[in-house]
């Protein structure tokens, strides 16, 4: 190989000028090849991110075509596909340039076997260059041995080129017939560097030859882009983890210099604060029955970046943590584990299952595949249909608890002993800024939380808040209590659904296999939600195959249903055992088709049970009215049964059951009529009770409509609106005895305990939300916050639309004991509602001890609730107290300071419970200025885009990724995760790019600190330097509004990418002058503290290690700045697009087009001739264009940003000058499209997009970057002319043409090139 084009090919071959043909020998390919991979890994971690200002043709040069080169493309690929957050929204060119062959022995014809093995992966791509694109782009002497066919490089080949994917937005890039999506398309690449690549063994160099020996490939090169870019960023191929070591050493280092300092120690102000003075944040307590996982992590790192950020800008801060243990889960885990030793023994031996051997699949290579390190295993099917229990044994162990230590946790109190320290451990390396002082446990077994929960529930009850009451409730019959939210499985949110269970009389005589029921009253119970359609019931409904059951209800009345409904009937006071449901018959729905039954309301005096398919027994009792005049279900199945003679006899259905069964028409539907089941079914041509997606539509308008404007027809209420008549009839039924109440889960809810709950009519304690006054109050509450979202407001709107009376007492788990009947404990989401209170209290009572078990200056006997109302309710000093009083000033003045809280971080699945119970009690206990501040929710945490769950492996603790990754990169892939309340992404790649990226920084500063003394000084005097010096000013700025909205994705974007993409230009743009000092020394500032707050480990190395600063990095204060100077950054984007559009215009104009060189015409380079670069710029718009932008600044409004109407646009050009001319028409197609860009940018951008001039001098910028624009395009001889000077046009020679064609307009310079 000769001649290698590059294209910036200083990010991976440094040592070369740019733009340049390069005459390659034997003796620098080693050399070579280790520059490319090494600079290349540099840019992929550590190079800038790649903006829109500053676009960049990456240029990637293979030496040798095969396996191992290969392996350097599957690097790069990788690492676009790890990096699309980052490249959203921004220009990037990847190019990947393949040059090999003819001189290397026996590899002739390896490049058309390439080609043609990758090439069909590329079509996905083709389209216009800069609109995603593929390209072919051989050297020059491989292009001149093309072959007529075109198919293949002789001599040396080139796989294809990916360049230009242009501006990204929402990971799509546009092509030219369609949107190709960028993350697709980099699947289908790293697709194909995981298959086999040719390879061809021996030394033939005849085609034929070479065909026969490509049959044999090696191994694939890419196993897993995950593990390939993990190695990279250990250095050292999965056993050497030197750069992420390298950071943890420095997070202890750290960790100590805090610690010592007591750095996040919170102490109120001498006065009251005022607004941003101080800073109080907190986050829901975790509940302690295992290690913190990356989901609390996510929630938390919320709070810990925002007050980082207000401790940074020199607020006050307190963030404290608890730790939660009230509630069922770990007594119901304590007491599961005590039952497996008893059963199976200390330690235990459990029952083995005979179970086909899990072995991994080799990875999926088709599009939808899953990542290649993801492996699924397939068990036998008695596995698979296996209850899938796992023992809580085994569960400890997977943990890391010892055999030994496990079988202490029988005692619940052990768990609260041993996780949450380990917690603490957990966040301390995390880097979190808490005082720790304020730690604490819940439930009796601290005693001053315990009293304090004892003071809460007293005051609510005092104040009629708590009331004693019989409701309907999810409940577990295993637990034997109430089963809320934090007590499930799955399920939360799951509300009780009211039914009413229409009792429809078995008529005598009974079949033979009922006589068992002779002499009692035997009902069909059916549930429904519409018992004011009764009047049209034409038979009932009940599954073939379903399994019913006869159940006593009462010494007289038996109930025929589903064994499910008839639990919940025997918690709801429906069963002559309580809560033990009688069954006297089993039954089938086959038992049932046919019986004679007399149904409530109903016209017929007798109807019958017959079959239907689409009935679930897990939803209502598993018998349904039929009402086919009005349910689009009913009217169907009805139908098939009269028409289809055979699907009655497959079920024995007579036809006196069904034929003489006419639809009575009950309630008038505007639009549908009398009988709007049927009307709907016929315009929606349903054929069949089989086409359920068509009947499901069918329903929706039915019903809906039906409830909303349907009028009853019969009965005593007829006439009313169904609306209207609707509990009438109801409650009519209710009290002649004729149905019952009945209600069950919305959906299936899943104890923790293990079983499936019900709903049950319980006496107990409940808190009054939702009563009227008291919504009124939280209403006005929720109107004042931050919420920082509009989602999450609605959220909140309505969880206070629905919310009721909540149970908030159990007799089973831990916790605190309801004061005035201990027979119930406060369960968990009643005891943490105004606990952020506790905690500007907690040290002085706990005296640091999470626990409360250290000796104090206070016992918990002291706190009495008149102490308790002195503190936090603004009441009298107590009298009868023997606490002195100065003390209690000071605790009362310390709640003062901190208390309201600012900011609630938490997920947004605590919105519907938690978060408003927070609201709630807040207004009903404390003042009006201690009403909460703000809540910010987010979305639940995926890791590489998968649902992170145990069971899948696809899950971390917080302490796993810590020493997978270190804290910082955890850090720093957090924050890019994603903010708002869409569901996050955790990707490990992030994660790994952190870590090179933080080390490689250190490495450059540590360079430049080295090489200080080389350094420009004085103040910045070049235009590089005011460019770098703007772009900080507007990080700081930017990157202050993006924390202060606690937007962190935007941050880390802002205060970081943004920032080091600047430096990169700095860097390339200072050229033979060098780094100005003052500058750098603003930048490594300017930089290490806006990091700060997500990474401040290595902020606070950098800060006191390598630039010698006294204090923390944490509490630097934020970086001053000038106002961006908006002008300068639009020049300098002026600059660097014209640098772009001048190296595109000489590589066309040079090098050809490629349809110019079908016929394989020699390149020429750039070397064999001298080359003059001519910049023509007009920098005032003049003509038809300047007329047109006078008429636009006349019709803009500048305020609203909005153009008088088209036509009387249109009709002022043709009364201007340009309409009076007399090629007016020929003008006009060329003033339309010109009117409608300046429009769009005007609206966009203001008035300015109006101007006749750009708002710098564009000849000068350009003059005065000379230097640089020559370096970027690679000639020594580049001059800036004026297009309104004769003299200047005169120069172009030949090629004024191209001027003719392309001429210069304000921010689109035209350059021509001549050679000599």
């Amino acid at each position: 190989m000769k001649y290698i084009y590059a294209s910036w090919i200083r990010h991976f071959l440094g040592d070369f000028p740019p733009d340049k043909h390069f005459e390659i020998g034997p003796d620098h390919l080693q050399t070579l090849e280790q520059t490319a991979f090494t600079s290349f890994l540099s840019y992929v971690f550590h190079g800038p991110p790649l903006e829109p200002v500053s676009p960049c043709v990456l240029t990637l040069a293979f030496l040798l075509a095969d396996g191992a080169r290969l392996l350097l493309a599957s690097f790069y690929l990788g690492s676009l596909y790890g990096r699309l957050d980052q490249l959203q929204q921004q220009t990037v060119r990847p190019v990947i340039f393949c040059g090999g062959g003819s001189f290397i022995p026996g590899t002739s014809d390896l490049g058309s076997k390439l080609d043609s093995h990758w090439m069909p992966m590329f079509k996905i791509l083709k389209g216009n260059s800069g609109k995603g694109t593929v390209e072919r782009r051989p050297h020059r002497e491989a292009m001149a041995s093309r072959e007529g066919n075109g198919r293949g490089l002789k001599g040396g080949g080139v796989i294809p080129v990916v360049t230009e994917f242009g501006v990204l937005r929402k990971n799509h890039v546009a092509t030219r017939n369609k949107h190709v999506d960028l993350k697709t398309t980099l699947k289908c690449l790293l697709k194909v560097l995981a298959q086999p690549p040719p390879v061809v063994e021996g030394g033939g160099r005849n085609r034929n030859e070479g065909s026969e020996r490509i049959l044999k490939t090696k191994k694939p090169i890419l196993m897993s882009c995950h593990r390939t870019l993990t190695e990279m960023a250990t250095e050292g191929g999965g056993k050497s983890f030197a750069r992420r070591d390298r950071l943890r050493e420095i997070e202890v280092k750290v960790q100590k210099w805090w610690e010592e300092k007591d750095v996040f120690t919170a102490e109120p102000g001498d006065k009251p604060p005022q607004p941003g003075e101080k800073f109080f944040g907190n986050f829901p307590f975790p509940y302690m029955n295992g290690y913190l996982h990356l989901g609390h992590a996510f929630s938390l790192s919320k709070l810990e970046f925002a007050a980082a950020f207000h401790r940074l800008r020199g607020a006050n801060v307190l963030l404290p943590f608890a730790f939660h243990c009230t509630g069922m889960p770990i007594k119901a885990s304590a007491d599961k584990l005590a039952r497996e030793i008893q059963k199976f023994g200390d330690p235990p031996v459990f029952p083995t299952e005979k179970e086909e051997v899990e072995e991994p699949q080799q990875p999926d290579t088709s599009g939808d595949a899953p990542p290649p390190d993801k492996f699924k295993g397939k068990k036998s099917k008695a596995a698979a249909k296996s209850s899938g229990q796992v023992y809580q044994w085994e569960i400890m162990r997977s943990v890391g608890i010892s055999d030994s230590e496990i079988s202490k946790f029988q005692d619940p109190y052990k768990w609260l002993s041993y996780f949450p320290p380990l917690a603490v451990e957990d966040l301390k390396a995390f880097g979190l800024g808490c005082d720790w002082r304020r730690s604490f446990i819940t439930t009796d077994m601290n005693p001053y939380f315990d009293s304090f929960v004892r003071w809460q529930m007293r005051k609510l009850k005092s104040m009629g808040k708590v009331v004693k009451d019989v409701r309907y409730t999810i409940f577990s019959p295993l637990d034997g209590q109430p089963c809320a939210d934090h007590d499930r499985a799955s399920g939360e949110g799951v509300q009780p659904q009211e039914y009413t269970i229409i009792k429809m009389e078995l008529l005598p005589p009974f079949p033979p296999k009922f006589q068992v029921l002779e002499g009692r009253k035997v009902f069909l119970a059916a549930a429904t939600l519409r018992p004011e359609t009764m009047y049209g019931q034409t038979n009932a409904w009940v599954l073939p195959d379903g399994k019913y059951g006869a159940f006593e209800i009462n010494e007289t009345e038996v109930f025929i249903l589903a064994h499910r409904a008839a639990l919940n009937l025997a918690y709801q006071n429906h069963s002559r055992v309580p809560e033990k449901p009688t069954c006297l018959l089993e039954l089938t729905g086959h038992d049932l088709i046919g019986l004679p039954v007399k149904s409530p309301l109903s016209f017929n005096e007798v109807i019958y049970a017959l079959p239907m398919l689409s009935i679930l027994m897990d939803k209502g009792t598993g018998v349904v009215t039929s009402v086919p005049s009005d349910a689009p279900d009913d009217y169907m199945a009805l139908h098939d049964l009269k028409s289809k003679p055979a699907l009655r006899a497959k079920y024995g259905v007579k036809d006196e059951w069904v034929l003489p069964f006419e639809i009575v028409p009950i309630i008038e539907v505007p639009q549908f009529g009398n009988k709007c089941a049927e009307t709907v079914c016929l315009q929606m041509k349903i054929k069949s009770q089989n086409e359920k997606e068509k009947l499901a539509e069918a329903k929706k308008q039915t019903y809906l409509k039906g409830f909303t404007e349907g009028t009853m027809i019969v009965g005593e209420y007829a006439g009313k609106k169904v609306q209207e008549a609707k509990p009438l009839i109801r409650s009519k039924l209710l009290e002649t005895g004729q149905a019952i109440v009945y209600s069950e889960p919305e959906k299936r809810v899943m104890s923790r305990s293990g079983d499936e709950c019900v709903v049950a009519l319980t006496d107990q304690w409940y808190i009054t939300y939702g009563e009227s006054e008291w919504k009124k109050l939280a209403e006005e509450c929720l109107s004042n916050m931050s919420l920082y979202s509009d989602e999450t407001r609605h959220g909140f709107e309505h969880t206070l639309s629905w919310l009721n009376q909540w149970a908030c007492s159990r007799s089973f788990g831990l916790g605190t004991r309801i004061p005035w009947d201990e027979q119930f404990l406060v369960e968990s989401l009643s005891d943490s509602t105004i606990y952020m209170a506790y905690y500007t209290v907690a040290h002085y009572l706990q005296n640091g001890d999470m626990y409360g078990s250290s000796e104090s200056a206070i016992k918990p006997q002291q706190l009495t609730d008149d102490v308790w109302d002195f503190i936090f309710c603004g009441g009298p000093f107590p009298k009868s107290t023997d606490l002195s009083s100065s003390l209690l000033e000071r605790i009362k003045v310390e709640f003062e300071y901190w208390y309201p809280f600012d900011l609630r971080v938490s997920g947004k699945d605590l919105i519907q419970n938690h978060l408003t119970f927070c609201i709630y009690n807040h207004t009903a206990i404390m003042s009006k200025r201690h009403w909460p501040g703000g809540f910010r929710c987010n979305g639940h945490i995926m890791l590489n885009s998968e649902k992170m769950s145990k069971s899948t492996g696809n899950f971390r603790t917080l302490r796993q990724a810590i020493e997978e990754f270190s804290a910082d990169a955890t850090r720093f892939s957090l924050a890019d995760a994603g903010d708002g309340v869409d569901d996050a992404n955790f990707v490990f790649e992030t994660a790994n790019a952190a870590i090179l990226r933080l080390t490689k920084e250190i490495a450059w500063y540590e360079e430049i600190l080295a090489a200080e003394s080389s350094m420009r000084t004085g103040p910045p005097s070049t235009y590089a330097d005011r460019v770098f010096a703007n772009e900080i000013n507007i990080a700081v700025k930017t990157t202050e509004q993006n924390y202060s909205n606690y937007m962190f994705r935007e941050a880390l974007k802002t205060g970081f990418y943004d920032l080091q993409a600047a430096r990169d230009e700095y860097r390339f743009s200072c050229g033979v002058g060098g780094y100005n000092r003052e500058l750098v020394w603003r930048f490594m500032d300017v930089q290490t503290r806006l990091l700060a707050p997500i990474c401040p480990h290595y902020a606070e190395f950098i800060w006191r290690e390598l630039l010698k600063k006294d204090g923390f990095a944490v509490k630097a204060g934020w970086p001053t700045a000038d106002a961006p100077d908006l002008t300068l950054k639009s020049a300098n984007k002026y600059l660097q697009d014209s640098i772009v559009l001048m190296r595109k215009l000489l590589q066309k104009q040079l090098l050809g087009s490629k349809r110019g060189n079908k016929k394989g015409a020699p390149v020429p380079s750039l070397t064999e001739n001298k080359v003059t670069g001519l910049i023509y710029v007009n920098e005032q718009f003049d003509g038809w264009k300047a007329e047109c932008l006078s008429i636009l600044q006349n019709k803009f409004n500048r305020d609203t940003r909005t153009f008088a109407p088209d036509s009387e646009i249109l009709e002022a050009l043709r009364q201007s000058s340009v309409g009076q001319s007399s090629n007016f028409k020929q003008i006009q197609k060329l003033c339309m499209p010109f009117l409608r860009f300046k429009k769009e940018e005007a609206i966009a951008l203001g008035a300015q997009a109006l101007d006749l001039r750009l708002p710098f001098g564009e000849i000068e910028v350009l003059q005065e970057n000379l230097d640089l624009i020559k370096r970027q395009i690679g000639l020594e001889d580049v001059e800036v002319l004026s297009a309104a000077d004769a003299d200047s046009l005169a120069r172009a020679g030949s090629l004024a043409s191209l001027l003719n064609q392309n001429p210069p307009s304000p921010g689109n310079p035209t350059a021509i090139f001549l050679t000599q």
